[in-house]
């Protein structure tokens, strides 16, 4: 688990329709969201957006949801290394890694929901 620091930068992320912040910690860059009060399919939406910045190895997405993302893991897990846990406050968290080759303009990471 990976804890967000209190400081960390609010920034904008297009398409996204939550708040994405960003930090460092140990030499790696996190951007980070929270989606565990959204429903369908703004979770999945905002995943989207989110994976659009991980564009190198020393770059982390995570994501905070009210449960696992199964169906995002299965459409990402070629592309993006995936860990996740389940937290104390029973809370999924999702930490997604670059693999190496990601078309990130590939439709699949388009944030647009397509129904």
């Amino acid at each position: 688990m990976i804890t967000i620091p209190n400081d960390a930068l609010k920034i904008e992320v297009e398409g996204s329709t939550v708040d994405f912040v960003v930090f460092q910690d140990g030499g790696l860059t996190y951007y980070a969201f929270d989606t565990s009060r959204c429903g369908p399919p703004e979770p999945m939406v905002n995943a989207m957006a989110g994976l659009r910045l991980i564009d190198t190895p020393e770059k982390r997405l995570i994501m905070i949801n009210h449960k696992m993302p199964m169906g995002l893991f299965s459409k990402m897990e070629d592309d993006f290394e995936i860990d996740s846990c389940i937290r104390e406050d029973g809370l999924a968290e999702v930490i997604f890694a670059f693999k190496g080759s990601v078309n990130l303009n590939d439709p699949r990471y388009s944030a647009k929901c397509h129904g």
